[in-house]
């Protein structure tokens, strides 16, 4: 090693001592060590936990260490996640089960347990805001964090600050991360996914187009596959080949998507961490194992998802005002369709009746596989579900339901059931 490259600064990610060259750290013999040039300038981050579900199954579980995994629903239900076991015989995420038992016949399946990965989800969140006040979620396992400014609170520049947040993650959660640490958004959540699981890459400004120069336009934040076919159409494949062109001609080409090209390509990003990024919708779905027409049967599924919804939105103290349902018919087309209420809900009931009423259109003798229920608009439960001056059944219903929650909050979920969730539903006309 050249005196200019000891001069880089370093650390060991096991000890975090400092590394002056060389392959392993002279302090513990490991080679995770980290050297950029920029590593001690550079504040923003993607934190991305590795194989979530599954790394969670597994750490309750050690019997499926040296297992495949993979998270999702029966033989017509699509993969969550796969661990990195599974991951190698080819299983993705999002990938038909039955494709993926396919691919992998010997993986061990396991049924999502939504709370229970809601619950080490929110571990792993308040360690991350121990960090910087500044955390914005992506979802339930990842977040962007600006760490700008923290040095004096931590004693350390950030790199170090977010090497220590992933080994306590691991040491006192008992599952991993993968960290991603440049100067903005886009280019840190790329780097999160360089050196998965357990990775932690650092992108500078310094090397930003040569890096991005040889990497495919779908590593483009919006880039999917349609978009790229329309790219290939023009023989645009790579991001160096974005990088020759105008932003003008881009912005000609593809609108106001022309100008993220041109911008993304050259790495300029300059959204900022928005600690404000609170969950847009609450949803739930399910896929079933044959598919159903029958709207009874379709009935009795969309209960038990509604007072899943409900569950949630009272565990976060939040409500909603437009209700959405999902369906997915035999050959994948899937339909949404949703209706505003004149206040906010929270109520199982609400959500369940007005899912109803707009699954009775639905219901023409067509196959689905997939239902869903959710609410958007939410809000907080201030104007939530008034008493209802003209129905006075609702008002009753909503006593009920309240009722019932008690109940189960003290006995367990299994405690009460309604007729509908038994198939007992009824048309509504």
């Amino acid at each position: 090693m050249t005196a200019n490259e000891a001069a880089i600064p370093g650390f060991c990610r096991d000890c975090l001592h400092q590394a002056t060259g060389g392959r392993r750290c002279s302090a513990c013999g490991s080679p995770r060590l980290i050297y950029h040039a920029e590593l001690h300038q550079l504040t923003l981050a993607h934190i991305d936990c590795d194989a979530f579900y599954a790394s969670v199954e597994k750490r309750d579980n050690p019997d499926l260490a040296d297992k495949p995994v993979i998270i999702g629903g029966g033989k017509r239900g699509v993969v969550s996640t796969a661990c990195y076991i599974a991951r190698i015989h080819g299983v993705r995420s999002a990938m038909p089960m039955f494709k993926a038992l396919e691919a992998c016949p010997q993986a061990v399946v396991i049924k999502p347990d939504m709370e229970k990965y809601v619950r080490v989800g929110r571990q792993v969140r308040t360690l991350m805001q121990e960090l910087t006040p500044l955390v914005q979620p992506l979802s339930i396992d990842e977040a962007f964090l600006e760490l700008k400014g923290t040095e004096r609170l931590h004693h350390d520049p950030p790199a170090r600050t977010l090497a220590k947040f992933a080994r306590r993650v691991e040491q006192e959660i008992g599952i991993t991360v993968s960290v991603g640490l440049s100067y903005c958004k886009f280019l840190a959540k790329v780097a999160s996914d360089l050196q998965k699981p357990r990775g932690f890459s650092v992108i500078g400004a310094a090397e930003a187009l040569d890096f991005l120069k040889e990497k495919p336009v779908t590593l483009i934040w919006g880039v999917g596959k349609a978009f790229a076919a329309t790219l290939e159409r023009d023989g645009i494949r790579t991001i160096g080949q974005l990088q020759t062109m105008e932003e003008t001609e881009l912005m000609k080409r593809y609108g106001t998507m022309g100008q993220r090209l041109y911008r993304l390509s050259r790495g300029q990003d300059e959204r900022t961490v928005e600690i404000n990024g609170e969950a847009k919708s609450v949803s739930s779905e399910t896929t079933f194992n044959d598919d159903l027409c029958d709207y009874d049967d379709l009935v009795a599924h969309l209960r038990g998802l509604s007072e899943q919804v409900a569950h949630r939105l009272r565990k976060a103290d939040i409500a909603g005002q437009t209700v959405v349902l999902k369906l997915k018919t035999a050959d994948f087309k899937t339909r949404t369709r949703n209706r505003r209420l004149d206040s906010p809900t929270r109520l199982a009931d609400r959500i369940f009746r007005t899912g109803m009423q707009l699954l009775d259109r639905e219901t023409d003798g067509t196959k689905f596989r997939l239902i869903g229920i959710g609410v958007t608009d939410l809000s907080d439960t201030d104007l939530a579900d008034p008493p209802d001056l003209v129905d006075a059944q609702a008002t009753r219903r909503a006593a009920a339901e309240a009722a019932i929650n008690a109940l189960r909050d003290k006995f367990g979920k299994a405690t009460v059931e309604t007729g509908y969730t038994f198939g007992k539903g009824r048309r509504e006309r």
